[in-house]
């Protein structure tokens, strides 16, 4: 039975946070903006565990704001396309994984820009689930115009909330963080959800958390595979659903260049500045399974995979980049320094705006 490779696609295929970059493009101070209603996300989601939201609806939360900036969904595939910057030997690495194994992409980004990236590589984006939008069918007033955009001001003067180890609940938050939280939570839920616009929160459903479990679920039965024949690869907030799917069922879990909660919900950890070591797991886990694949990643070196015979193409392409990227079985002794170097590694790698992003 041919194996099932399901990749996010920001961080492990490309290096962009096209949503975070659209926002920095058409919006006056858009990279704060977006950054601290990212991290109102990963306190809605990971820490309050509040009931209708999941990681990633960041996606949802920005829209009424680049309306009010006149986005179109023409700009965003133009800027999309302007702006993708792949990790390098991407196409190669997919290009590889095609020939060995049912290929998919699972991500939380617009369609617009998983569109432009499956051009790049000569993905087939019949394989692929994505936030679906359409940002053009939506109409703000003039009169709302001006109060999203000075809502967005408000926003962009908030502190970007740091989350403390162990928190639970609000209580748990510095007084500062604890009102920044709940006058986001004004301005999302009552204020912007009451005015036209609102209608992006309740109609625009971004594909994270539970979302790309239900898509993991939904792409190994339509190739009839099983979850145990899944090798899914993730690198952030978004991605801890499918992870926990994937193990919990006997298949493998791998975190790309992810930060503490990638790390944390995956059991190989890959930091690489290129897609090669990706491969090379893929083609080892689609010849030989799972148990197989631990053993020798467990032992990962240049001889340990020619001693298990993988592609020749590959060995010579870690030959010509050089260094052997780091790869590691995630154990309780070394998760804690494991998830701070990946973070590290992935903001060398991303950028440290991009990086620092749940």
């Amino acid at each position: 039975m041919k194996k099932v490779f399901i990749s996010d696609c920001e961080g492990p295929i490309s290096k962009n946070d096209n949503a975070f970059e659209v926002t920095a493009q058409f919006i006056p101070n858009g990279d704060k903006l977006f950054t601290v209603i990212s991290r109102y996300d990963d306190v809605l989601a990971y820490v309050l565990k509040r009931k209708g939201y999941k990681a990633g609806d960041t996606l949802k939360l920005i829209l009424p704001f680049l309306k009010a900036h006149n986005v179109t969904d023409k700009k965003m595939r133009k800027f999309s396309a302007q702006s993708l910057v792949l990790i390098p030997k991407a196409k190669e690495m997919l290009r590889h994984i095609r020939r060995l194994a049912y290929a998919f992409i699972v991500s939380t980004s617009y369609e617009h820009y998983v569109e432009t990236l499956c051009e790049a590589v000569n993905f087939p984006y019949r394989n692929v689930y994505c936030t679906r939008l359409r940002i053009d069918k939506y109409n703000v007033t003039e009169n709302e115009r001006k109060l999203l955009k000075e809502l967005a001001k408000e926003i962009v003067q908030m502190p970007i909330i740091e989350i403390p180890p162990h928190a639970e609940s609000l209580e748990d938050f510095p007084v500062e963080y604890r009102k920044a939280i709940l006058r986001l939570d004004e301005i999302f839920w009552e204020e912007i959800a009451n005015m036209e616009s609102g209608r992006f929160l309740s109609e625009v459903n971004p594909l994270g958390g539970l979302e790309k479990a239900e898509a993991v679920q939904e792409a190994v039965v339509r190739v009839g595979a099983k979850l145990e024949d899944v090798m899914y690869v993730g690198d952030s907030i978004t991605d801890v659903e499918a992870f926990k799917l994937v193990k919990e069922n006997g298949g493998l879990a791998v975190s790309f260049n992810g930060n503490k909660y990638a790390v944390e919900n995956a059991e190989v950890a890959v930091l690489a500045n290129h897609c090669m070591a990706t491969a090379a797991i893929a083609e080892i886990f689609s010849r030989f399974g799972k148990k197989q694949t631990l053993s020798i990643v467990g032992r990962w070196s240049l001889e340990t995979l020619k001693h298990a015979q993988i592609s020749q193409t590959l060995i010579k392409s870690f030959l010509d980049l050089g260094e052997l990227p780091k790869v590691k079985i995630i154990t309780k002794e070394n998760i804690e320094v494991l998830a701070k170097e990946s973070n590290e590694f992935r903001k060398r790698v991303r950028g440290e705006t991009i990086g620092r992003l749940g």
